[in-house]
């Protein structure tokens, strides 16, 4: 039985390379503008590609949290505050476009029809994270939202999702946390709960499967998947 799921955002609720290939392209540019230093310089430094569009798979924007990502910026920018620069791309990524990977409000509202808790938990800032739903009308659909800011810890520990479990009366071994990158999945497992993954971000099946108990091409899939495991499929 599933009672809850808990999502990523990018990647999983958000196309990633759709939704943050061009953050990554504007706020590459605008840096280079500014320092001098060229923008393949600036995108090899979070291993995103500023003429393809495309991220590496390790790539810091595909996991990593706000103050990583400044960090490895400002490493390729001499003199730079590390903090100013962190709180200048929270601004960017709070009015970034995003691009939805599935019809939300029906996915979304199909889930909590079923009677399912819907939580949300991402490595981007939680100010962020509530712009992004709230421009496409879904923040009222989730129970539970938390960013990497809101108190318990980041991905892949389990802090957010042992919380949205322990607020939403959760047993987590009745939660899934659905997710597009390794993180999330270790995050959900470290909780104690089911892993279910999707391919709407960098990684690839191969990479995903062995570290989760369904594989994915999207959340569109998902209420099907949990139907089934009501059903003891």
């Amino acid at each position: 039985m599933i009672d809850g799921v808990i999502f990523d955002k990018d990647g999983t609720l958000f196309d990633f390379r759709a939704s943050w290939g061009a953050w990554a392209g504007k706020a590459v540019a605008i840096l280079a503008s500014e320092s001098g230093v060229p923008t393949a310089v600036l995108g090899a430094a979070i291993g995103y590609h500023p003429e393809t569009g495309q991220f590496d798979p390790d790539s810091v924007v595909i996991a990593g949290t706000s103050d990583q990502i400044a960090a490895a910026l400002a490493a390729a920018l001499p003199g730079v505050d590390v903090d100013a620069l962190e709180d200048r791309l929270n601004r960017m990524a709070a009015g970034a476009p995003m691009l939805p990977a599935v019809d939300l409000p029906h996915v979304l509202g199909a889930l909590r029809a079923r009677g399912l808790r819907i939580g949300l938990a991402t490595n981007d800032v939680e100010v962020a994270a509530r712009a992004h739903l709230e421009a496409h009308g879904i923040d009222g659909l989730f129970d539970f939202i938390a960013g990497q800011d809101s108190g318990h810890g980041a991905k892949p520990g389990p802090g957010m999702c042992s919380a949205f479990a322990r607020q939403q009366g959760l047993d987590p071994a009745r939660v899934a946390m659905v997710g597009d990158s390794l993180h999330d999945l270790h995050a959900g497992r470290a909780a104690g709960m089911r892993a279910v993954a999707v391919l709407t971000g960098i990684a690839g099946a191969d990479d995903l499967a062995p570290h989760a108990d369904v594989v994915l091409p999207d959340i569109g899939h998902l209420g099907a998947w949990i139907d089934g495991q009501r059903a003891g499929g």
